[in-house]
């Protein structure tokens, strides 16, 4: 019977290419909002992945397009700008002005042969604890489905490390002695 399949493939060959695969992810966070919702999540003891590297800006309007070009460049599998409500930035326009960046970097990402997808825009009150750790989770799903940063570097790499270096001012500091070594709020 010519419609019955002939074989069926192994069991290795039917898992996604991308199993066990973990993105490191780089967030873009507004210190008043975004970032504030991190910390809600955080108290809340929300459950999001531990991959993601969050850098606090004053304002998303602060992200420039060399620094999500660099996060990539340095390896981060994705990256994502958190900031204000559309209409409610602390700095009028910021996260107008940071999500026009993020288009114009998905543009050129998709003229270099490169998943857009891996660059996006969010926006949250501080208040919106459950839907930071829901974004994370969500953003983090989709890197996984995209799999590994084409551009990633040898290992050995911190992207987040490399991409702070770089902003230099422009990224506020992350805290007390305890932010030293570890640059996230996951919830365990």
């Amino acid at each position: 019977m010519a419609d019955e399949p002939t074989a069926t493939a192994p069991v290795e060959e039917q898992l996604p290419a991308n199993e066990g695969f973990e993105p490191e992810i780089i967030v873009f966070a507004c210190h008043y909002c975004a970032y504030a919702a991190a910390d809600l999540a955080g108290s809340m003891r929300l459950q999001y992945p531990a991959n993601i590297r969050m850098i606090k800006l004053p304002c998303t309007g602060k992200l420039e397009v060399i620094h999500l070009l660099k996060a990539l460049e340095a390896g981060a599998d994705g990256v994502y700008a958190a900031g204000c409500l559309e209409g409610e930035c602390h700095y009028l326009k910021g996260n107008l002005w940071a999500k026009k960046r993020i288009g114009y970097v998905k543009r050129l990402l998709d003229e270099l042969g490169m998943d857009p997808e891996r660059v996006e825009m969010f926006n949250m009150s501080s208040a919106m604890g459950p839907a930071f750790a829901e974004t994370a989770r969500d953003f983090t799903a989709r890197i996984r489905r995209l799999g590994p940063n084409p551009v990633r570097p040898r290992d050995g790499y911190a992207p987040a490390e490399v991409v702070r270096a770089q902003m230099g001012d422009a990224a506020l500091p992350q805290g007390g002695p305890e932010a030293e070594d570890d640059q996230t709020t996951p919830s365990s």
